[in-house]
């Protein structure tokens, strides 16, 4: 099965070595900065810094290297770097769930108990050698104005529901990730089909209702904000609360029948040049204070449950209304390209309005 992803890694892997990315460098606050950590990640500067300066506080001797890149490209120069006997990253951070667990699966990555290991959720640590560091739910996102008279739905029976009783208001107003473009929103909608019976039928009522399919988040969040789109469905929620925080008419909900919840994972690969810095940043950022700067100063939910309430990001007492993607080697079948093809054939033909006998 997993011999299907050859052509798609082999693709991912001829895309990094076309694009050169600019290494950004910290120096050490302290002394020689002879000590280099060098990071791959799919992460913006801006976000890093408050990691990397973070991290540099405790270790001040250290020089950080740090390459912001996608996450098809963290996967492919981890491996490259590594079967060509070269050094890679001391650690790599991307939100590619399923690449990731690849590289530890394939042995790519080393195991690296931290101080925190053992008390790590279960799904978020696969044999100490990919760690789950945030914690991010899918949520509904919706134009308050346009709820004025009724109130948002919040289940997807109650989108349902919605899609086919809302009238006008419905039409071309329900937004979604075009799967075929956006990876976290085929992820989303593959842990959909397996936990909501509906979901084809869910589906048919967008088409119908003339649903709106975008690649990023920011393209859903620009319309449901300025009213363009009543509804934005699956929409990665550390994305949208930024975004509601800016927008009084943006609300976000986490849906009440189950909500998907997916995070960016981290590992220190096996032919990293400095693992022993890979450990310490590693351990860093499942630590209190690197766990406080992800949810505080990032906005990206903290995989530590106490971290978390106190950061206010996730309401308490949620209970199995959560539905985590653990990590593990089952993550591994959404790399399969036959599975992924047949997916996205289906749930498009799902969107598809059927046209109906046509006229004599």
């Amino acid at each position: 099965m997993l011999a299907r992803a050859i052509p798609l890694l082999l693709t991912l892997m001829l895309t990094a070595g076309a694009a050169a990315a600019q290494v950004l460098t910290f120096p050490a606050p302290q002394g020689s900065g002879a000590d280099r950590l060098k990071l791959y990640m799919s992460l913006d500067e801006d976000l890093a810094r408050p990691l990397i300066e973070g991290f540099q506080a405790r270790h001040p001797g250290v020089t950080v290297e740090f390459q912001d890149l996608l996450t098809g490209q963290i996967f492919a120069r981890v491996t490259q770097e590594t079967d060509d006997g070269a050094r890679t990253a001391d650690l790599a951070f991307s939100s590619a769930m399923d690449l990731q667990v690849k590289l530890a699966n394939d042995g790519y990555a080393m195991a690296v108990p931290t101080p925190a290991s053992e008390e790590w959720p279960r799904w978020a640590n696969w044999r100490d050698t990919a760690y789950a560091i945030t914690f991010e739910p899918a949520v509904l996102v919706y134009h308050r104005p346009s709820f004025r008279d009724r109130e948002p739905p919040a289940t997807r029976f109650e989108l349902l529901d919605w899609l086919e009783h809302g009238g006008p208001q419905v039409q071309g107003r329900i937004g979604t990730y075009d799967i075929a473009r956006s990876g976290v929103g085929y992820l989303f909608l593959a842990r959909d089909q397996e936990h909501f019976f509906d979901i084809w039928n869910l589906g048919a009522a967008m088409g119908r209702a003339g649903v709106q399919q975008f690649a990023t988040s920011r393209e859903i969040l620009d319309r449901v904000a300025d009213g363009r789109l009543a509804v934005g469905y699956n929409i990665l929620g550390s994305y949208a609360a930024d975004r509601a925080r800016q927008e009084p008419d943006l609300g976000l909900l986490l849906p009440r029948d189950f909500t998907v919840v997916v995070s960016r994972v981290a590992l220190v690969p096996r032919a990293a040049a400095r693992p022993d810095l890979g450990a310490d940043f590693l351990a860093f950022l499942m630590s209190r204070e690197g766990q406080t700067i992800l949810a505080e100063e990032l906005r990206l939910p903290a995989v530590s449950l106490e971290i978390g309430a106190t950061a206010g990001n996730l309401p308490p007492a949620l209970g199995a209304q959560l539905r985590p993607v653990a990590i593990s080697p089952g993550l591994l079948a959404y790399l399969d390209q036959s599975r992924r093809a047949r997916l996205i054939s289906r749930w498009q033909q799902a969107l598809t309005p059927d046209p109906g006998p046509a006229a004599d």
